[in-house]
């Protein structure tokens, strides 16, 4: 889920399914999910390593496939990539393979020496989560000295020569930190910072309370907005995640990573130019769908190749997608492509209906209405699961009592 997908160029390699020129530009690949954190939003539910997850010569085998495949990123995450035996030899095959690596973490384990071994390996850069201000970021990742660990992370990998960046998620517990915790990171010298919204994933599913409802869209996508200009004058900038949006007035100025810009979104690239490995080799279009759906096969099984060639799992985002409720009628249709495609699945166990949409939110807001969402059914407590929830339409300035208020209205879920 801590991740940043990015439009990659082209490969001049055809694939099998359709003859189109896909390729994996861009790969998170999850070494262990032994972790060092037990954070309330973990999507993946990290703490204890999967078992039977790969070995070392078994990811250097991947590592060998990713660069046949002309990959040109790959981000490392867990759990906490460090926590992997053979994490630095992985790091430095990558960099031999012409792939760049980098990684993003909680950095409770980065010490200056660790940051000087990374950056020897070829590291090139680190994110560092930062979850909120001291006290919600505390919260929120269960550790009282973790956010203070975060400062002398990014500091030891700055000192190291890799490039610091920050991301963070946000929801209704730490929304009010947004514009404090811009001040904190610039005075570490975070240059760029990646901002998502918590998606109903995992451990996230488990506290509906702390989501945000789809009409708090409507105040923060401005508020991230205003930091983006000024962060723009300021030397620190902010991108949105692929599930905050989509087309609302600022869509733009938050997609553009220059002043000016004329960037939007251009729907999800899971199984497109993104691929996602899980820690015991299972293979994904994306590192954050959920596992029971949309795995499409295992490394120790297949070639990483075959398995992107021919499986329909990840597949499914190189046609249109299937769009149903508000997401079938919007104008944006066609090239959003109904948004995050896991956000969207874990709230009504299939894609194509997004509420968490800017446009949406606002185009409701405008005839008097808004969306809630109620969670119905909880998740089971695997990695990369989802509870269920239902959608109810009420009128906007209704009482707020909470997620699991019993529905007013149903909104149609086909």
């Amino acid at each position: 889920m801590r991740h940043q997908q990015r439009s990659q160029e082209l490969s001049q390699r055809r694939v099998t399914m359709g003859a189109t020129p896909f390729h994996p530009a861009y790969v998170v690949w999850e070494l262990t999910l032994r972790c060092d954190h037990a954070c309330r939003h973990c999507g993946s539910r990290a703490v204890v390593a999967r078992p039977e997850e790969l070995t070392l010569v078994e990811a250097l085998q991947v590592v060998e496939q990713l660069a046949a495949m002309q990959a040109k990123e790959v981000v490392l995450i867990g759990g906490e990539a460090y926590l992997h035996p053979g994490f630095l030899e992985i790091v430095a095959a990558l960099a031999a393979a012409g792939i760049t690596p980098v990684m993003t973490s909680g950095g409770m384990g980065i010490t200056p020496e660790r940051a000087q071994a990374m950056a020897a390996a070829g590291l090139k850069r680190v994110s560092i989560s930062v979850d909120g201000l001291e006290n919600n970021h505390n919260h929120i990742r269960k550790r009282k000295d973790s956010f203070q660990q975060t400062a002398k992370a990014l500091a030891a990998i700055q000192a190291a020569g890799m490039d610091a960046s920050a991301n963070t998620h946000f929801n209704r517990l730490n929304q009010g930190d947004l514009e404090g915790l811009y001040t904190h990171l610039k005075s570490l010298g975070v240059r760029s910072w990646q901002i998502q919204i918590t998606a109903a994933l995992g451990r996230a599913a488990d506290t509906p309370e702390m989501l945000f409802q789809p009409w708090d869209l409507i105040d923060f996508v401005p508020r991230v907005a205003d930091l983006k200009r000024q962060g723009l004058k300021e030397g620190l900038l902010i991108m949105p995640g692929n599930n905050l949006g989509y087309f609302g007035p600022q869509e733009a100025l938050l997609r553009s990573p220059l002043p000016g810009g004329r960037d939007h979104f251009h729907g999800c690239q899971a199984g497109k130019y993104v691929l996602g490995i899980e820690s015991h080799g299972a293979v994904k279009g994306c590192p954050s769908l959920q596992s029971a759906t949309y795995v499409g096969g295992n490394v120790r099984d297949q070639p990483l190749q075959a398995i992107w060639d021919q499986s329909p799992e990840l597949a499914f985002r190189r046609k249109p997608l299937e769009l149903w409720g508000f997401c079938r009628t919007c104008p944006f249709a066609e090239t959003c492509q109904g948004g995050c495609n896991f956000t969207a699945h874990a709230l009504f166990g299939k894609p194509g209906n997004n509420p968490y949409c800017h446009f949406r939110a606002q185009s409701l807001a405008k005839k008097g209405l808004r969306e809630r969402l109620i969670r119905t059914t909880p998740a089971p407590g695997q990695p990369f699961d989802h509870a269920h929830f239902t959608l109810i339409e009420e009128a906007f300035d209704a009482p707020d009592p909470g997620a699991m208020e019993r529905p007013l209205r149903l909104v149609s879920n086909t």
